[in-house]
């Protein structure tokens, strides 16, 4: 099932742009959106590694996460964005390029993540598919992403963007393996 993705640009925070498809809106990280951040920290699946989830001590609170966003710079462009559904404002969950931790530094690692409530909707595809678009418009010539061998999900997504696997891995006994995947823009 597709949905239209026709990109209009509006100037957001720090100057960066915000992006739209007919049911998708991404816009900048604001401070006030440190609770909707912490609940897709409190989401997290267990085989998460502990250091992305909260921890049992309860962190990062809401005054961390409250600091991290107001530091927040994006690196690479266009940076990370809140994907909110047009119609309602309601944050569905987050997309953008993130710095590469794995592959080679000029091929950012596209990385996106939603609140259970609305998995399997599309939204994931949708949102990403904008950071592509935005991304081979910037002259980015590959993207990467790393997704757990588990994550099924995040792995059809990246598959109807068009990654492909690398055949690389980093071997996680623990918290399972991650794929390098990329994509030829």
């Amino acid at each position: 099932m597709g949905h239209a993705v026709q990109v209009t640009h509006q100037s957001g925070p720090r100057g960066k742009d915000d992006f739209r498809s007919e049911r998708l809106r991404l816009r900048s990280w604001r401070v006030a959106d440190a609770a909707f951040h912490r609940r897709l920290w409190e989401e997290r699946d267990g085989r998460v590694p502990a250091r992305r989830r909260i921890t049992a001590d309860g962190h990062p609170t809401l005054a961390e996460l409250q600091e991290w966003l107001r530091a927040y710079e994006p690196t690479p462009p266009p940076g990370l964005f809140v994907v909110e559904q047009v119609e309602t404002g309601v944050a569905t969950g987050y997309c953008g390029l993130v710095e590469n931790s794995v592959g080679r530094p000029e091929e950012p690692e596209l990385a996106f993540e939603f609140l259970q409530e609305f998995w399997g909707r599309g939204f994931a595809t949708e949102a990403s598919r904008l950071i592509v678009d935005r991304a081979a418009t910037m002259g980015y010539e590959y993207l990467a992403s790393t997704v757990r061998e588990w994550n099924t999900a995040s792995l059809h997504v990246l598959s109807k963007l068009g990654f492909t696997d690398t055949g690389e891995r980093e071997r996680d006994v623990e918290h399972g393996d991650s794929l390098l995947l990329r994509l030829r823009l």
